[in-house]
């Protein structure tokens, strides 16, 4: 069924004023532009942000204090890696966090999608392994939120005995789990577990096979729903979808100038390519740019090849109409929440707030006032 009026808007921060065409000052933590950025999503009425993980970024928990310290309502979506900390510390980091934010705070479990980017914090489990692990790991943070009461773990990868959290999700509620993944290991794991299960932005049709294929895991787990699913996109504004185009235009040949390629050399040293990249989901969004540049509404693939197929890189180009009736089609697919980040990020992020959040807003509360339908 499609939900119109649980549909979730998100959008991303970081720390410093940087971006495939923003080159970077060599500033890793700008207060004060943090604060601004995270204030702009929440006064554009974003539902949530997500903060990204890097083995050499800014550590995850610490920005989202300083965002919730800067805002009031702004949900923290912070990506997590398992394997980096023990999950009985990490289970009481999110929720003595939730607890001081009040029920603000989410998880991103983010895998690992390079076995060099993993490397560089001392992990070297093999890819579908690294998915038996994290299956144990929301194992024990779930039941460490859900229950109370002292408890022992004796698996594969994890043992302790008589653990006993004090500390629980604010308001006892329950603390929700967003996932990534697109290779067959993340499907089952995240499917099983996931309350939120995490797309990039491929066509309708690609992202439609996706979402029955977590389906069809999420049944065999014995659940009765699947996860929500969320895509994400880099949706390109102008006044006039000729005037989108135009700037489509510059940003992808910035990408591929020496901006750009500063941007790529950081990058590759994060997560380094060879003949192509490690992650299932990368792979898919070359095959979808090579497949074409233009699909369905305005999917635009020719920054996900500038970059190598890294991140979330397909664009959405046109006017805010023209841009919130393809994320209304995704909506309709089955799509719960979007996530949309801009190349002029503080910028854009103001720019979504005031000229497409409402469109997107205003026709998903005209849906919900109709019957909802089955996809």
């Amino acid at each position: 069924m499609t939900y119109y009026d649980d549909v979730e808007i998100l959008g991303m921060i970081g720390t410093a004023d940087a971006s495939e065409i923003r080159p970077s000052d060599g500033t890793v933590i700008d207060p004060e532009y943090t604060a601004r950025f995270a204030k702009a999503h929440e006064d554009g009425g974003f539902d949530r942000v997500l903060i990204g993980y890097g083995s050499g970024w800014s550590e995850g928990t610490q920005v989202a204090a300083y965002a919730a310290a800067h805002t009031e309502r702004l949900g923290l979506l912070i990506a997590h890696r398992p394997g980096v900390v023990h999950p009985t510390l990490a289970s009481r980091t999110f929720t003595t966090l939730d607890q001081f934010t009040k029920g603000r705070v989410a998880l991103n479990i983010v895998t690992g999608s390079s076995n060099v980017e993993q490397r560089r914090e001392g992990d070297y489990v093999p890819h579908d392994e690294r998915y038996a692990r994290t299956d144990e790991y929301l194992q024990i943070l779930r039941a460490s939120w859900d229950t109370k009461g002292p408890r022992d773990f004796d698996g594969t990868y994890y043992r302790f005995e008589g653990f006993t959290p004090q500390v629980f999700p604010y308001g006892d509620r329950h603390l929700e789990l967003f996932f990534g993944g697109s290779s067959p290991a993340a499907y089952g794991v995240g499917a099983e577990h996931a309350d939120t299960y995490m797309l990039w932005g491929e066509p309708l049709k690609q992202t439609g096979e996706q979402i029955a294929t977590i389906t069809e895991k999420a049944t065999a787990a014995g659940r009765t729903r699947r996860p929500r699913v969320s895509v994400s996109f880099r949706p390109i504004l102008g006044r006039t979808d000729e005037e989108a185009w135009e700037r489509a235009h510059a940003i992808l040949d910035t990408i591929n100038g020496e901006i750009g390629s500063q941007f790529k050399q950081k990058v590759n040293k994060l997560h380094p390519q060879g003949s192509a990249p490690e992650n299932a989901g990368s792979q898919r969004l070359l095959a979808v740019a090579e497949s074409g540049d233009l699909h369905d509404r305005c999917l635009w693939t020719p920054t996900t090849t500038a970059v190598g197929g890294g991140g979330n890189s397909t664009a959405l180009v046109g006017s805010p109409e023209t841009v919130a009736a393809a994320i209304l089609d995704y909506v309709e697919i089955g799509v719960n929440t979007v996530l949309i980040r801009g190349y002029d990020p503080l910028q854009d992020a103001i720019d979504y707030g005031r000229d497409l959040l409402p469109l997107v807003r205003q026709e998903l509360a005209h849906r919900a006032a109709r019957p909802s339908v089955a996809v």
